[in-house]
Order: C-alpha cells, then structure tokens, then sequence
C-alpha cells in the first residue's frame, strides 16, 4: 500500500447521467416471478434505468456525464489530459474511451479503457492520481459507466432484479499538497473467486474445420449472490481499517461512507462491522439498483447536488465486485 498524502490531487468536479427509461419492480414481475416486497427486502432496490432504443450505448452516458462534470467548472474539453473509462460494457471490444474523447472535444487527451468491473472507479480514482503525482498530467478525466442490462439474461431472477444503466464523472486536477484531497488508497484481488461474478467467455463445440480454432461467444452475467455478500462483508471493512490506520485516524473520523451500491444489506452490514453509524451512508441505490462502475461516481454527484457533502468532510469510498477485486480510496472534500 502506498500513501498519497504527500502528493497533491484535488478534484475540481463530479458529473452523472442516467438513461430516461425506468423499469420498476412492479414492472419486473411481468417479467419474472418476483414482487416489490420480495426485491426490496432483499436488496433496497425500488427501480433502476435502462438504456433502451437503437444504437444507444455506454459512451453516450459516458459523454453526458463528462459534459456535465466539465460544465460545472467551465473547464474547455481540450484542458484535459487523460480521460480513464472505468467499464466492463464498452461498445467496442478494442475499448471505448476514445470514443468518448472525441465526442467531447478532448483533442489532447490521451484516453484508456479500464476494467475492474464494480471497483473500476476505485481503480480509476488511484490510476489518475499516479499520473498527476508523476507529473505526467495536470487534469485527468475519471468515468466510470456501464451498460449491464445489454448482458442480463432477463429470464435470470437472481441477477435481472439488481442491474441497472448509468454513468458518473470526475474531474482531478494536480495541484499542491495543501490543497490535496486524495488521503490514501487500498487495493486487492483475490482471482481464486473470479467464478463468483462473471460475464464469461463460451467456446463453441465444433472447432473450425480446417484451422482446429475454436471460437465463441461471451455469455449473460453470473453471480453466486450467497459468496459475493460473504466476500464484501468479511473483507471490505478490512481494506478501510488499512486506509484508515495508515492515517492515523479514527472511525470517528469519517463523515460519509460511500460505498458501491450493490445490495442495502452490504451496505448496512459493512457500516456496522466498522461501527458507523448508518446516517453517514451515502445511497441512491433504491432508485438505479447497481450500476457497476457508475454506482460510486453517481452517488457522489447527486450527494454534492443536495450539499449533503460539507468543505473538509471526510468521505471513505470502497468498490467491490468482480474478479474479484476490492478497494479504499479516502477523500477529504474540498469546496473550490
């Protein structure tokens, strides 16, 4: 684990778009045998979004989001450096996020895809933070958004109920130590479970006939619910006690837990194990269910929109998900 507290990194703007189509669990059980009662007790979940209609996909909620993240502060497309697209539906294989640099106007950034499913904008906070602190950069664009409802198998009870579409932006700008706003970071991964959550690839049962090549097709999203909640309550709490003992902080300290919006009862139970009190939890996960890499980065922008989020607040945000991979970054808000 490496400290970024001696670097500065401050975060000039946060940006969110979701699609207009909602689906509610009313809706759902014309789908699959379920009920509102049966979804919301189990997950928190009361709706999601969906992006629906023709040649709609990922980077058009990733360019809305950037585009609002880049209004905010009236900052020109071309002052960004480096865009990171934290996605696992990108709607090229080969990646997305140059896509999205040229439908904003971002002519001298270099852009990348990354892939860590639930925890890539955890992933994608530390990678721009490495740039600015090598000097590499000056303004990083950090998206995390995915489309998961183009991979659900829709006839899936376990895994139908809980998906839905969004995108959430970031803006950070290198800056001086006093100004920094990035505190700490602490990843892992554990590929032994990778089993657990996947979108995996499925060969065909016939090989070519002449060149014995096998080809195929990636499948639905599978998810063993069951380990995927045992593996985010046992190990969570223990990446932020990491990141926060690092600091020479307290639990007492933190002032917003912000965590991916998987399920209500993660959410609850890591709060618990940590002894925080469920007030500082930041969720909309009853409105778009999880939203993979967008969860984080959602639910942060439309917490700073009701200035629920205070100068020199204390926010810990942990990402958790496939691979399976899991991770801390600790922010001290900054008002610009």
């Amino acid at each position: 684990m490496k400290s970024l507290t001696m670097q500065g990194a401050k975060i000039l703007a946060t940006g969110s778009a979701v699609p207009d189509s909602s689906l509610s669990n009313s809706q759902m059980s014309e789908i699959v045998q379920t009920s509102d009662e049966w979804i919301v007790t189990r997950t928190g979940i009361k709706e999601r979004r969906l992006l629906t209609g023709m040649n709609q996909s990922v980077i058009d909620l990733a360019v809305l989001a950037s585009m609002k993240a880049l209004d905010k502060i009236s900052m020109n497309p071309s002052e960004i450096n480096l865009i990171i697209l934290a996605t696992s539906t990108p709607n090229d294989l080969f990646g997305s996020a140059s896509q999205v640099q040229s439908k904003i106007g971002a002519i001298n950034a270099v852009a990348f895809d990354l892939t860590a499913a639930c925890s890539g904008f955890v992933l994608g906070i530390v990678t721009a933070c490495q740039f600015l602190q090598n000097g590499s950069y000056r303004n990083v664009l950090v998206i995390g958004a995915d489309t998961l409802s183009k991979w659900i198998d829709w006839s899936d009870r376990s895994t139908c109920i809980l998906f839905g579409d969004a995108a959430g932006a970031m803006i950070i700008q290198s800056c001086s130590k006093e100004n920094n706003s990035i505190l700490n970071f602490q990843l892992n991964t554990n590929g032994n479970y990778a089993d657990y959550l996947s979108i995996s690839y499925q060969e065909q049962v016939n090989p070519h006939p002449i060149l014995n090549l096998y080809q195929g097709a990636f499948k639905y999203v599978s998810m063993n619910g069951k380990e995927v909640y045992k593996f985010a309550v046992s190990q969570v709490p223990l990446s932020i006690l990491k990141c926060i003992d690092s600091l020479n902080i307290s639990i007492n300290d933190i002032d917003w837990l912000l965590l991916h919006q998987a399920n209500e009862r993660i959410l609850t139970a890591v709060a618990e194990k940590l002894c925080i009190n469920t007030n500082k939890i930041i969720s909309n996960l009853s409105k778009y269910g999880n939203t993979s890499a967008a969860s984080i980065p959602l639910a942060l922008d439309e917490a700073l929109q009701i200035n629920k989020i205070s100068h020199n607040d204390i926010i810990v945000i942990s990402g958790f998900g496939a691979g399976l991979t899991w991770g801390t970054v600790i922010i001290r808000w900054k008002a610009f």
